[in-house]
């Protein structure tokens, strides 16, 4: 099944043109990296993809509701520097527009299991302020997973984290697509740091240059 097509895109910024004639389909269940230079485009599809952003032409048809998507965006860590607990931080992933933050009991169950699968149990009483800068990340990830998507994108999770961190952020998105089945888009750079992963790889600058599985890609990059 195709969770998500795009085509013909083409997005600007002040009449200067950040994405041109992208096509793109997704499929379901599949782990896809968007790679490529600074300006390439990467951060401008994902937002544009969770409208953030307007396209100036073309489609994105979205085949599943909006609420089973869930957005990772580039955060600068050290920001996260407040009074509210790694568990308050969690839960409000479970929070839907204009409703009072209501907890369920399926929303509880959820959130112990996402805790447990992310090895977070310790962090749920710290003060988000107090975690190192990959047990944030770890409570953004289990904050977006609450809502139970189907659909994860992630804009350049890992800048900021140290090698080993990222390792360990990657195996922790590699268990969610293989045993969740979930669906991933990620813009990054670490693209060495995936070879294990060998995810499908979309190489833009601007335009899609390549598009396909990791071993093709580093065939084409040399």
């Amino acid at each position: 099944m195709s969770l998500l097509e795009i085509k013909k895109l083409n997005v600007s910024y002040s009449n200067h043109y950040a994405l041109e004639d992208i096509d793109l389909k997704i499929d379901e269940g599949e782990y896809v990296c968007l790679v490529g230079e600074n300006g390439s485009g990467k951060s401008t599809l994902v937002k544009t993809i969770v409208g953030l952003k307007k396209q100036d032409s073309g489609t994105i048809n979205l085949n599943i509701e909006l609420g089973k998507v869930s957005y990772l965006a580039q955060f600068n860590l050290k920001d996260l520097n407040f009074p509210a607990t790694a568990k308050e931080i969690i839960m409000t992933g479970t929070q839907k527009h204009g409703k009072l933050p209501f907890y369920s009991k399926k929303d509880k169950e959820v959130y112990k299991r996402v805790i447990e699968q992310l090895h977070i149990e310790d962090l749920q009483n710290r003060r988000i302020g107090d975690l190192s800068g990959g047990q944030k990340q770890r409570v953004l990830i289990a904050r977006a997973l609450i809502s139970e998507p189907e659909l994860l994108i992630l804009d350049e999770p890992t800048a900021g984290l140290d090698y080993n961190i990222t390792q360990e952020f990657y195996k922790i998105l590699k268990q969610l697509n293989k045993e969740n089945k979930l669906t991933i888009i990620m813009a990054t750079h670490d693209i060495e740091e995936l070879a294990n992963d060998k995810p499908r790889i979309v190489y833009l600058s601007k335009k899609v240059v390549y598009d396909g599985n990791y071993d093709g890609w580093k065939g084409y990059e040399k």
